[in-house]
């Protein structure tokens, strides 16, 4: 019946097991194996590998290489030297740190004594960082950069409107006012929202913990606790303050928000015998606000509030000021070069008007309107919205900007540090390799070979079903649901072990189903000091369902489980002495799978007879060493696991590399794991057979871009800023075993050198680097909430690849942000002309304050903010990152070409319509040369052609009072805006692209074709409107004075192709740069 019932009948196993495992004490010793195998000493022919190598649960670590362990230790002691209190106490003994702390296991610390360590060190709480008061950010938000140039323009709008009494000027001043007010109460909103990163910090400490005080466990606040109380955590507690372990029972600690450590580690009460250790690797330390995962403690509380380590973080992040986006030094810059122009100009005919005669007061007048014409009123807005609709496409592919400049900012990205796990690599642990019998397979999808036929023989191999066996029943991995998807179930348990759960439920079947059959009558948990774990299981007769006998599976560091076993299982399924060939062949795949950054498990097993443990006996779990002994174990197999890489990740890298984008990895992990996974990832390049994990000594003196490097955290503590620069100048780079402020110096010594740093991560101890970074990336899914405030943008997919898409947008919109600018420089440059004409030669004026607002807030700014959606130009992501000191936003290129070139096209055509509508009125170009001041004279009766009286050969002129006149003006001013409106359209249409012909670029944004139509609408509206002729001071306007710009508007696209075709032809040429835009 219970053979029936078993789909996972295993009767040859049981079988060969009876007749062939040998049963008696035939082999050495542990402790003998150890003196004389020579297993010990060749698996460790390259002391490099060896944390790589002896991996399993806890990344095991052989003791007899302590010495070497030591000289090879990644401390990170940048944070001890840098940290408040330096702790030693994971040096010290149990009764030591209770002598220290003067404190009793027993009873606690007493009421008395918990009021005066509360009055000397404070509250277990983050004293926050000092602030600056609402209204004095407000303030800043509303006086810097552009915003004073605006109030500037606006206060010398009223100054003008109180001397002249123009209505116009006070609604110019109100607009430009409302601009500046309504824009900083943006970017206030904006500042305000980011600056929250102490609270996260707040957020993850616990509210209560469990305390012994006056020999009572009590329940408390957590603010409460003193240094020296006696805490207790258990599973999915969050450890309240820093605490030394003086009571673990499989405890196990998530420090991944502190150490970027990717799996809980366990604690235990021994002191560090390594005295160069650094208390973050220490496994008798438990800090504040890192969680609990498994089993419970007992904890002294050795560290609270600003005291802990999350603490010192919390301050030094709080205090790490917001960094400048290029951005926001391309807008300063821009800023001051408006500045300086609007000044010279204004000062300029300030001075010629003086000269040519006219009233201090005239003069005055002049100088505040070209100083205000100088002023891009729409770009600060237009800019706003720009930033504003490129955050939302990249939200929708998983890029969610916190700050709009941030966007701009990955596009100029030239170094980006990536941590690895989550990031990279897929952040869940995958069954890479099985080693059985003599043969190694490599996992593909569950299958061990790719011929169904085949894999099906391999199956049913017995070294293949001993191995399946121990590996599903030496495990404490459950399932949580029933997802269809395996890959995709929740489960509790090690990642390693998860990892082989899911591999054999994918292969085989159901393993909760196996795990019935064999029933568990107790179990070893792995310990940090044997490297292993086992566990004693129920065998029935597969024919009559009774008791048939027990045996034991065992799991852990490879060679650990090597020297207990003496007897192995050959590729026919039969047990077999081990010998040196054999130990040959398992140094060479254990090396290999090491070498590839693989963790890697051995597993064994032995059958007990009814004689040794019938089936009555009851076995004791916490005397299990006593009671088993672990020899004549027979060696079943390896099996290798690796958090695989993004299947798009090494694309991506390339992409940057193309892009001409270090990408730097910078991880908690092992050296060997860390330059495995790079060279998976393509950070470390095929063709870099040089890649070094040496000394930075013998190192430093071959740097060139061509080499790679892998660099220790335990090296990068030792090197001087300076050693550490020239380090930087290798083409591939990757940091290991680095700690939080190493992190952070990278990012430093890289911004030193003038690199625009982008830097990923997803916990508390990326908080440093992210917060410095030029762009700080958080994870959106494993990303902790402090990592998050600290960022400008979170990835909503975790993904690396969706960083190159970002850069891509980034780029993009650095393209479309210098288009968008030009172009509304073009426009505004028009509202400038009239007044240096009206100086010079003395013509009225050929632009009304209302349409020079309604360009720039109006007919230009929906236009300007279509060319945020233009596409990219082919060769963005081919082209190395700009020069932040050279390639600026705004430069003499894009200001000759816009205050010159296409500015004087765009006014000439405007100026050629603003002179028709004034012929059609009666009045000439020579006539109205010097008439300024009889044009605006109420008295003046300044005369005008009569065209229904003049003849061919004579004409005759009448004379006009002042209200004739000014509507001649308005008409002839509404003309000159029309112009402008036409000269727009193209120069629209050529701000699509700077290199590319429009011809192969085409005319694909649908937004921009609208914001033609829209923009001519608006115009028609306001010139052809009765209501508002009123109000914006228009008159309606002959066709034939607009279709006069047509000619110009062609004129400008020919001259526009030409210049790009010159700059695709003749690109690297003297010509070719400085034409281009």
């Amino acid at each position: 019946m219970a053979k029936k019932m078993n789909p996972f009948d295993d009767d040859e196993i049981h079988e060969f097991d009876q007749q062939q495992q040998p049963t008696t004490s035939t082999t050495l010793s542990s402790r003998q194996r150890s003196r004389s195998s020579p297993i010990r000493k060749r698996v460790r022919i390259d002391d490099g590998l060896e944390n790589s190598l002896v991996i399993n649960v806890e990344r095991p670590e052989p003791e007899q290489l302590a010495e070497q362990q030591q000289q090879q230790s990644t401390s990170r002691a940048n944070i001890e030297k840098n940290s408040k209190n330096k702790i030693i106490d994971h040096l010290l003994t149990v009764e030591e740190v209770m002598e220290k702390y003067q404190t009793s296991s027993v009873n606690g610390l007493d009421e008395r004594e918990v009021i005066q360590r509360l009055e000397r060190d404070g509250l277990n709480t983050f004293t926050p960082p000092k602030s600056k008061p609402w209204y004095l950010l407000f303030l800043k938000e509303m006086t810097s950069g552009f915003a004073l140039l605006l109030w500037f323009a606006g206060l010398a709008s009223f100054v003008s409107f109180f001397i002249e009494h123009k209505k116009e000027d006070a609604y110019l001043g109100g607009a430009l006012i409302f601009t500046v007010v309504m824009t900083g109460l943006f970017s206030y909103y904006q500042q305000m929202s980011s600056s929250k990163v102490f609270k996260s910090f707040k957020q993850m400490t616990p509210q209560n913990a469990f305390v012994l005080r006056n020999g009572r466990k009590q329940e408390i606040l957590a603010e409460q606790l003193v240094i020296g109380d006696i805490v207790y955590c258990n599973a999915g507690d969050r450890i309240p303050a820093d605490i030394r372990i003086i009571h673990s029972d499989s405890m196990k600690i998530d420090n991944s928000s502190i150490t970027g450590e990717s799996k809980p580690l366990l604690r235990t009460i021994e002191r560090s015998d390594n005295e160069n250790q650094s208390y973050l690797e220490a496994t008798n330390l438990a800090f504040f606000s890192t969680n609990c995962t498994d089993g419970s403690g007992i904890g002294i509380i050795i560290a609270t509030g600003d005291n802990t380590v999350i603490g010192d973080l919390a301050s030094i992040v709080s205090n790490i000021g917001e960094q400048t986006t290029p951005i926001a030094r391309e807008i300063s810059f821009f800023v001051n070069i408006i500045t300086i122009i609007s000044l010279l100009s204004g000062g300029l005919f300030f001075g010629l008007t003086i000269y040519f005669g006219q009233t201090l007061f005239a003069a005055f007048i002049l100088m505040i309107g070209i100083t205000v014409g100088n002023v891009p009123e729409g770009l600060l807005p237009a800019l706003t919205v720009v930033l504003t609709v490129a955050a939302k496409r990249m939200a929708a592919k998983n890029c969610m900007v916190k700050h709009l400049e941030a966007v701009e900012t990955l596009g100029s990205t030239s170094v980006i540090c990536t941590d690895k796990t989550g990031t990279l690599t897929q952040n869940r642990m995958t069954v890479e390799h099985l080693w059985f019998g003599t043969d190694s397979y490599a996992n593909r999808n569950g299958m061990l070979c790719l011929d169904e036929e085949e894999n099906e023989q391999i199956k049913q191999r017995l070294d293949w079903l001993a191995l399946k066996r121990c590996s599903m029943l030496c495990s404490r991995a459950e399932f949580l649901d029933d997802n269809p998807i395996i890959k995709n179930r929740k489960t509790l348990g090690d990642a390693s072990e998860t990892a082989i759960m899911k591999f054999l439920e994918e292969s085989i079947g159901s393993v909760e189903q196996y795990r019935q059959l064999y029933p568990k009558l107790a179990e070893k948990p792995f310990s940090s000091l044997t490297k292993y774990q086992y566990s004693i299981h129920r065998r029935n007769n597969p024919n009559t369902g009774l008791f048939s006998n027990n045996f034991l599976v065992m799991k852990g560091a490879p060679e650990r489980i090597l020297e207990h076993c003496k007897w192995r299982v050959n590729d026919e399924g039969k047990t077999v002495p081990i010998d040196n060939s054999f130990i040959m062949m398992f140094e060479d795949v254990y090396r290999e799978y090491g070498t590839n950054g693989e963790r890697v498990l051995a597993f064994c097993d032995r059958e007990y007879t009814r004689e040794e443990f019938d089936e009555q006996y009851q076995f004791d779990g916490k005397n299990l060493d006593e009671i088993i002994e672990l020899e004549n174990l027979r060696f079943l197999g390896l099996v290798s696991m690796i958090d695989p890489p993004r299947p798009d990740v090494r694309n991506a890298v390339e992409l940057c590399r193309q892009a001409g984008i270090r990408v730097v990895m910078i991880t908690g992990d092992h050296p060997i794991t860390a330059q495995a996974i790079a060279k998976m990832c393509g950070i470390i390049s095929a063709v870099h057979r040089g890649t070094s994990i040496a000394s930075l000594r013998s190192t430093t003196s071959m740097i060139n871009n061509q080499r790679s490097i892998v660099i220790p955290g335990n090296e990068l503590e030792e090197m001087s800023d300076e050693d550490l620069r020239s380090v930087l100048d290798y083409g591939e780079i990757v940091f290991a075993r680095t700690s939080p402020k190493q992190k952070l110096r990278v990012v430093e010594q890289f911004q030193t050198i003038g690199e625009i740093v982008a830097v990923t991560g997803d916990g508390v101890n990326d908080s440093l680097a992210l917060k410095k970074a030029d762009i700080g990336i958080a994870m959106g899914i494993t990303g902790s909430e402090v990592s998050k405030q600290a960022a400008d943008m979170i990835l909503l997919d975790d993904n690396f690849a969706t960083i190159v898409t970002g850069i891509e947008e980034g780029r993009r919109i650095f393209d479309n942000l210098k288009k968008t600018i030009s172009y509304i420089l073009a426009g505004n440059v028009t509202t400038i002309y009239p007044f240096i004409l009206y100086a010079i030669i003395g013509i009225p004026l050929a632009i009304s304050t209302p349409t020079a607002l309604l360009i720039a807030l109006g007919t230009d700014m929906v236009p300007a903010i279509s060319l945020a959606y233009e596409k990219c130009e082919n060769d963005i992501m081919n082209i190395g990152p700009r020069n932040s000191k050279k390639d600026r936003m705004v430069d003499s290129k894009l200001l000759q070409r816009a205050y010159l070139t296409i500015g004087i096209m765009i006014s000439s055509a405007a100026f050629f319509s603003y002179f028709i509508s004034m012929f059609f009125n009666g009045y000439s170009p020579l006539m109205l040369i010097g008439t300024q001041h009889r044009w605006n004279n109420h008295n003046d009766t300044l005369p005008r052609i009569d065209f229904h009286t003049s003849s061919r050969y004579h004409w005759n002129y009448i004379q006009t009072t002042f209200e004739e006149r000014k509507s001649i003006q308005i008409e002839a001013q509404s003309a000159y805006f029309a112009g402008i409106i036409v000269m727009q359209w193209m120069d629209v249409i050529v701000c699509k692209t700077r290199r590319v012909s429009i011809f192969r670029h085409g005319m694909s944004n649908w937004v921009l074709n609208f914001s033609i139509i829209f923009e001519t609408g608006l115009a028609a509206t306001f010139i052809y409107t009765p209501v508002l002729n009123q109000v914006m001071q228009t008159n309606p306007v002959n066709w034939p004075s607009i279709v006069w710009a047509l000619p110009f508007m062609f004129l400008m696209f020919l001259y526009e192709e030409f210049r790009k075709w010159i700059i695709r032809r003749y690109s690297s040429s003297f010509f070719g740069k400085e034409l281009l835009a």
